[in-house]
């Protein structure tokens, strides 16, 4: 069986629940980590019985800019601990700032470098002014590439279409700690809050869901200013808003207090809370874009909406029908068992593996 080492240099957030969550997975046939200590999760990455190189990286900006000076070191620390530990292939779950620095000398020492591309392209509204120089040199160095969404292969197979792809599917990266069921508010919000995820087109569409139901609420939580990407919307009635970084340790909490979660996107390449809440049996309103179509099965576990106010507030009403929001959340829970066994990945990344690079 082939080994891996998972390499994953980033410290919180959705990228490190991520490759928690397949190093669990990849545990049982083999796997070795290259992991931060400044990863907010790095206890649960210590209770693994794997191989594990531990590197410091940084906090901050200056930490950034003064670590430029270890990079050299630090490659070649990963590749000795690659060949020392015998594992062909370098699984990248998520790009760091110094990953194309990094990713070039490993063909070098004759390992395959294989980067999970979360995103083809730079969210619209989102500041990236290296995004296209840092994939570019990532898919140079790389002999093969995981994606998580037929939206993301289709532009990279444009971009490279000799690169072989791996298609896994986006899993559910519970947290740990248990969920409530307390149910907070009838729609939830969660996640970065940033100009592409749609919060204006929610915030028009409110008005209408609060006519047909007056008491209606709406919860926004995430990291980001509302007032620049949807101005008004802390105004509305019924609406509260969080603007916070959620611990890990919370997210499945904040998910499971919810009705229904709701993504308003004007694009996406997937969604990773978007499995969270199905995994939590809370069903999806999310507009019918990028790949989340690809992941929510309308009519069964959630509802795909027109990218308008009006298309989504007519979902959203749908789902404040009980009997309609009773059999949306059964469908959900059966949705959300599949996404958490996390062996379907890991099995899929070793076949395509031993496939692709035959090792």
């Amino acid at each position: 069986m082939t080994r891996i080492l998972l390499w994953y240099w980033g410290r919180r957030g959705g990228g490190a629940q991520f490759s928690l969550s397949l190093a669990r997975a990849l545990a049982a046939g083999g796997v070795t980590l290259s992991v931060s200590r400044q990863n907010t999760l790095i206890d649960a990455f210590r209770s693994l019985p794997v191989p594990r190189q531990e590197v410091v990286t940084f906090n901050g900006i200056a930490g950034f800019v003064a670590g430029f000076t270890r990079i050299p070191v630090l490659a070649a620390s990963l590749r000795r601990f690659a060949v020392e530990h015998a594992t062909p292939v370098v699984l990248s779950s998520m790009s760091h700032p110094w990953t194309p620095f990094v990713a070039r000398g490993l063909a070098r020492a004759g390992v395959s470098f294989v980067p999970v591309i979360h995103d083809a392209a730079p969210h619209p509204g989102d500041p990236a002014p290296l995004f296209g120089w840092r994939l570019a040199r990532e898919l140079s160095a790389a002999r093969a590439a995981v994606v998580l969404s037929d939206v993301v292969a289709d532009t990279i197979a444009a971009r490279c279409p000799r690169l072989p792809l791996i298609r896994l599917p986006m899993g559910a990266h519970l947290p740990h700690g248990a969920t409530t069921t307390i149910r907070r508010s009838d729609f939830l919000f969660f996640g970065r809050i940033r100009q592409y995820k749609g919060l204006d087109l929610l915030r028009d569409a409110w008005p209408t869901v609060l006519d047909a139901y007056p008491g209606a609420t709406l919860r926004v939580v995430g990291h980001g200013n509302t007032d620049v990407c949807a101005p008004g919307l802390a105004a509305l009635p019924g609406v509260s808003i969080e603007e916070r970084w959620v611990p890990d340790a919370e997210m499945a909490e904040v998910v499971a207090s919810a009705y229904t979660l709701v993504l308003p996107y004007r694009e996406a390449s997937q969604s990773g809370v978007l499995p969270l809440a199905l995994a939590s049996g809370v069903p999806v309103v999310a507009t019918d874009v990028g790949g989340l179509a690809e992941q929510l099965r309308h009519g069964e576990s959630g509802i795909l909406a027109q990218p308008t106010p009006s298309g989504l507030a007519m979902a959203m009403l749908r789902t404040l029908d009980a009997a309609e929001r009773a059999r949306l959340s059964r469908g959900a829970q059966q949705a959300g068992a599949r996404l958490t066994d996390w062996t379907v990945q890991a099995d899929l990344l070793r076949a395509g593996v031993a496939r692709l690079l035959r090792v």
